[in-house]
């Protein structure tokens, strides 16, 4: 922590460069997990390849500045790169930018790693109409572990007067994840009933409680209901223009992704939500994983007092 004072007051540059180019190799990694988890392939062999299987150079893993250079093309074959690639790494380079900007360096670690699997989990069920375990679960189990370790993640230095800061944190945690996910849990129940089909899947339940451990509850709470917001302002006119679009990721017939997920799917959960009533069904955890990022990185100052503001009304001071 000195060092990293140090560089702030001496080259104030150094480390926001540092993080963004960390951003972008750690993007590049999050598309090796984005294509490989849903296949069960291992994450770490064979090292990245192109399609024909040939090893890629190491210029070639350069994150976002190979692909412009290249022009998306695989440079022996000419087979095309789909432009995700370095999305995913600017993404996730801009975003652990903000994250180091917003917070201290070891909530910044912790808002990173959230970050690196809403980032994974969105993809994956653009995709594939799932949030494997492996997301949702860890991700958890990690933030309630961080929450132990960090506990400015849920409350200030020196808040708990009767509990270590630490053990505090950590219960707070644990909490947020129980309410997280039951809210989810009975929002999708009550769905259910009203729309006399699935309304929410538990990948869906997983992912808003991995977001309780590392944002507490109200966050948790946020990237439900501002999730449905968002869903509801962008992705139904997006779904209205694409009704008669068939085979695009993360839109898909109920028929169809009935037969896909018939046989279920080892360790991994699908996830269809949203648009009940026009015949296709959504991934819904993009929309949760826009509103825990966007909670994170700067709205838990307006939505907390929000919160708090309604406990007052309710439970009185």
């Amino acid at each position: 922590m000195e060092t990293i004072a140090i560089l702030e007051t001496t080259a104030p540059w150094v480390m926001p460069v540092g993080v963004f180019i960390l951003g972008a190799c750690i993007g590049s990694f999050l598309n090796v997990c984005i294509v490989r988890i849903p296949a069960g392939e291992s994450l770490w062999w064979p090292p990245s390849h192109a399609a024909d299987g040939r090893r890629l150079s190491w210029w070639e893993n350069v994150p976002i500045l190979a692909w412009f250079y290249l022009r998306g093309r695989d440079r022996v074959t000419g087979e095309p790169y789909s432009f995700r690639y370095p999305f995913v790494e600017l993404l996730t380079a801009v975003l652990f930018g903000v994250c180091w900007w917003m917070h201290s360096p070891l909530v910044a670690l912790a808002g990173m790693i959230l970050l690196s699997l809403l980032i994974v989990g969105s993809f994956i069920d653009l995709d594939h109409m799932i949030l494997p375990d492996g997301v949702t679960i860890v991700g958890m189990i990690v933030g309630v572990l961080l929450s132990f370790w960090i506990p400015e993640m849920h409350l200030p230095k020196g808040q708990s007067p009767y509990l270590s800061d630490g053990f505090a944190s950590g219960v707070i945690s644990m909490i947020s994840v129980l309410i997280g996910a039951g809210l989810v849990f009975w929002v999708g129940e009550l769905g259910e009933v009203a729309f006399r089909k699935p309304a929410m899947g538990l990948g869906d339940v997983k992912l808003v409680g991995c977001i309780g451990a590392f944002c507490g509850w109200q966050g948790a709470v946020f990237s439900l209901f501002g999730g449905a917001v968002i869903g509801c302002v962008i992705l139904l006119p997006l779904l209205l223009l694409m009704r008669r679009s068939q085979g695009k990721p993360g839109l898909r017939q109920n028929e169809d992704l009935q037969k896909e997920t018939a046989g279920g799917n080892s360790g991994e959960t699908t996830d269809a939500t949203l648009a009940q009533g026009l015949g296709m069904e959504v991934p819904f955890g993009p929309m949760l994983a826009l509103g825990g990022a966007v909670y994170f990185l700067g709205a838990d100052a307006w939505v907390d007092p929000y919160f708090a503001m309604l406990a007052e009304m309710v439970f009185g001071r």
